[in-house]
């Protein structure tokens, strides 16, 4: 009871840890079915069963560990009590098992659970937000209600009401965590390199570094990238033209790609708890770049998608998720080799996907391939943090990157 307590007391722990056992399991059920021609649970056709769990079963136990933790962080606000951890935790659980049951259940009552989860994962961080009611900030529940409007959109069609489009929903959800990437990831990334950065050059030479040589963000990049990613949210969940949706997801592509000119790629590449910050944003980029050109006729689009969702969502989560989990139990910010292993597969399951999406011949021995190296990667970052969910914090020590 007491390992279960401590389980719940933190935000970070009951949710990333649930994070990475669905990405296995999600993941598995998906690349069984297709090589086994097994059927997947639930209504959902499957590849909207695999996209739904993928980003909002997955990609929603994340949002909750973060801003679980964040926030209270941020604002000084008490952090969230084992009683409301575990209840949005059962909100969440009971999502995925609404889904796969929707084929018994009433279809209001599935998305009645489905769409639970968010609005009180939101009113919490919201009480915390509003007594440090900083606009950077408050922007984060603008991108929950962007991601939550997915949703809607996603259930809506499965009741067969008035603006139901589940493509529309799931593009909407995805491109919802790609906003919050640029948001987040714009932030974190350059910071944490900065902060390594000066430790070690005081630590080489005694002196800091001189600023120009720290990483920074030249105006106007950052405002451009946050706007224009939320405006590709808007622009899928309202059905602009694919012309304009192109136009914009190219310019957010160019906008991330001159955010990290100066954020010195060059030192991360010495630290993989750096590096799979920075390899993931340039990988959001690629896949934005892509789909635009994809919507324009150039490549498929099936493949941009999985760039997006696997080497720039999946690759930062993961990231995030791993640094979080060891800072906030008292570890060393030093990846573990199986860690570092699971930073590595994320880009070879991305290439795998985009041969798929290429090469018909190799679809099925690509996209199980693929499935497997993204299950290996979160089953080595789910038995390496394994003892961090579930012990006590540790005392402080050295090696903090």
């Amino acid at each position: 009871m007491t390992a279960l307590k401590r389980l719940l007391g933190e935000g970070f722990r009951v949710f990333f840890l649930a994070a990475g056992l669905w990405a296995v399991l999600a993941m598995a059920l998906w690349a069984v079915s297709l090589g086994a021609g097994w059927s997947l649970p639930g209504t959902m056709v499957p590849q909207y069963w695999h996209a739904h769990e993928m980003i909002f079963g997955y990609g929603g136990a994340a949002l909750g560990g973060f801003f679980l933790t964040a926030v209270p962080n941020w604002t000084g606000a008490a952090a969230a009590r084992h009683l409301f951890i575990g209840t949005v935790a059962g909100l969440w659980l009971a999502g995925r098992l609404a889904v796969a049951l929707s084929g018994v259940l009433p279809p209001a009552l599935v998305a009645l659970v489905c769409l639970s989860f968010l609005p009180v994962l939101g009113a919490k961080i919201a009480t915390q937000l509003i007594r440090r009611p900083k606009p950077q900030n408050l922007l984060f529940l603008v991108l929950l209600a962007l991601v939550w409007l997915g949703e809607w959109r996603v259930q809506l069609d499965l009741l067969g009401l008035p603006w139901g489009d589940s493509a529309a929903g799931l593009r909407a959800g995805l491109y919802g965590l790609g906003a919050m990437i640029a948001v987040l990831g714009g932030r974190v990334t350059p910071a944490f390199t900065r902060n390594a950065l000066i430790r070690q050059t005081l630590a080489d030479t005694g002196t800091e570094p001189t600023p120009e040589t720290l990483p920074h963000t030249r105006k106007p990049f950052d405002p451009l990238a946050i706007s224009l990613s939320i405006a590709v949210v808007v622009a899928v969940l309202v059905g602009l033209p694919d012309a304009l949706s192109a136009v914009l997801m190219l310019a957010f592509a160019l906008a991330q790609l001159l955010r990290m000119r100066h954020w010195r790629s060059d030192f991360a590449l010495r630290q993989p708890i750096l590096w799979a910050l920075h390899l993931s944003f340039l990988g959001l980029a690629l896949g934005y770049a892509m789909t635009g050109l994809a919507l324009l006729g150039v490549g498929p689009e099936i493949g941009a998608l999985h760039v997006t969702a696997i080497a720039g969502i999946g690759g930062m989560t993961l990231a995030v998720m791993s640094r979080a989990t060891l800072g906030h139990t008292g570890r060393p910010l030093i990846a573990p080799r199986a860690v570092v292993w699971a930073y590595a597969l994320l880009p070879v399951a991305t290439v795998l996907r985009w041969i798929a999406a290429v090469a018909p011949d190799l679809y099925l021995p690509a996209i199980v391939s693929s499935a497997l190296a993204w299950c290996v990667a979160f089953g080595l970052y789910v038995a390496a943090l394994w003892p961090a969910f579930w012990q006590p914090r540790l005392p402080r020590t050295g090696g903090a990157q």
